[in-house]
């Protein structure tokens, strides 16, 4: 029973991220003929492409504070709404700039669910099973990127309107998102920490962990008298260590370059020498190697580790990323050199940092501020991705694929260093007990 059920709902709130990934990558599709559709100049172009980015960042600033106020569940049904009404003001827009307006919404909904779906799910999770849970989450993310580009790959042959289909095809998988929340329960910890409903938090504890439930409630009260003398700010003092990491981890996810590959995959292999169409198929092939190395790491995640993950993760991105940077060097451009090389990277990056972001960030920050902390590594993550995606394509074109992806590798030299001297392991401990080491008391 317990097993069964905890599934379904991290199952159901996982569905969040498909939506999270889809939204993400759509627009890879349609861009070319939005700009034609609305004889959009440069830079309202770049606007267009931008616009849910901007979203998603302002949605990762704010999610903390409906996740606490309203509840995970009910900020939930908001990101559902926030996608439902996205896909089909896309699709259905008269102007450019109601377009954007609902681009923005995807966008918000974007932000929250990543930091909403995570707590969510690590708040609901036994310990054993914590990573895999979580990892449900990315999973479904990069399902998502995998399905929209399909879906773009199968829609773009239906004509001139075939750019709202591409959007507007969204709507079915949000409008089931959003039928299925009703169905999940609330976080036992938010019931227990913000309302004060044991009785109610204790029933679903039981569900979730029928042997030790009262012995879980017990823990989950005690953080909260051990935190009552606490401050809420994040900022204070105690919670330095988590924040470091959040941080540096958000950060280093970023200049990995993985968001610039991710939208400009194609413009890449264009530069590598190789033709529009067989551009187009590669990048079907990176969404399935990266689907298929994050499905492995989940499935291993609970048992060798996210620390593990992380270290062979990050000497294979070096290894990649330098590849393709000598290659670009040498000037041996023809054939598919640099697309095996990306494909390494994706898969590489998918095993360690995709799979382990989203549950390390979840993990790391006591009851009492977890919504606040998903927010910094959440926000971090975003404006980082937006950073990259706005200049990818100025350095790329100024400084050449040498050097901007020797800059890469670099940083995952960096990021090496940072998870062999600092990141500790958090897996098969409960929630509070990671609280107890990471908290300076």
């Amino acid at each position: 029973m317990r097993k069964h059920s905890v599934l379904a709902w991290s199952m159901v709130v996982a569905l969040g991220g498909f939506l999270f990934g889809f939204d993400t990558a759509v627009i890879s599709g349609a861009e070319k003929s939005i700009q034609q559709f609305w004889h959009l100049s440069v830079v309202e172009h770049g606007l267009t492409i931008s616009i849910a980015l901007i979203g998603t960042v302002i949605g990762s600033l704010l999610g903390a504070r409906p996740s606490d106020i309203f509840g995970r569940k009910n900020t939930l049904y908001f990101v559902a709404a926030a996608y439902l009404l996205s896909s089909i003001g896309t699709a259905l827009a008269d102007n450019w700039y109601v377009f954007l307006v609902f681009r923005l919404l995807g966008g918000l909904g974007v932000g929250i669910s990543s930091v909403t779906a995570p707590i969510y799910i690590s708040e609901v999770s036994p310990a054993d099973r914590r990573g895999q849970l979580v990892g449900l989450f990315q999973f479904n993310v990069v399902l998502g990127i995998l399905v929209s580009y399909l879906s773009n790959y199968l829609i773009s042959q239906g004509g001139d309107a075939s750019w709202r289909w591409m959007l507007g095809v969204q709507a079915f998988p949000s409008l089931l998102f959003l039928v299925l929340i009703y169905f999940i329960p609330e976080s036992p910890r938010w019931l227990i920490l913000k309302k004060g409903a044991t009785a109610k938090a204790l029933e679903i504890l039981r569900i979730i962990n029928p042997l030790d439930c009262e012995s879980e409630l017990t823990a989950i009260r005690n953080s909260n008298l051990n935190e009552s003398g606490k401050s809420e700010n994040l900022f204070s003092g105690q919670y330095k260590t988590p924040v470091v990491l959040a941080v540096l981890f958000a950060f280093f996810n970023q200049v990995s370059g993985i968001n610039a590959i991710i939208y400009y995959a194609p413009r890449i292999f264009e530069m590598a020498g190789l033709g529009a169409h067989s551009s187009l198929l590669s990048t079907v092939g990176l969404g399935a190697i990266n689907f298929i190395f994050t499905l492995l790491a989940i499935n291993i995640i609970d048992k060798v580790g996210r620390r593990v993950l992380m270290i062979i993760g990050s000497i294979g991105l070096i290894v990649s990323l330098f590849l393709v940077a000598y290659t670009f060097y040498s000037g041996h451009l023809s054939g598919f050199a640099i697309p095996a090389y990306m494909m390494l990277f994706i898969a590489f990056f998918a095993f360690s940092q995709g799979a382990v972001i989203w549950v390390f960030i979840s993990e790391i920050f006591p009851n009492q501020v977890r919504a606040k902390g998903q927010t910094l590594g959440s926000s971090t993550h975003w404006i980082m991705a937006a950073l990259i995606a706005f200049s990818f394509p100025y350095f790329a074109e100024k400084l050449g694929g040498t050097v901007t992806f020797s800059f890469f590798g670099t940083m995952m030299i960096c990021q090496l260093i940072f998870v062999w001297k600092f990141m500790p392991e958090t897996k098969g401990r409960s929630l509070e007990q990671i609280e107890t080491n990471m908290v300076m008391h």
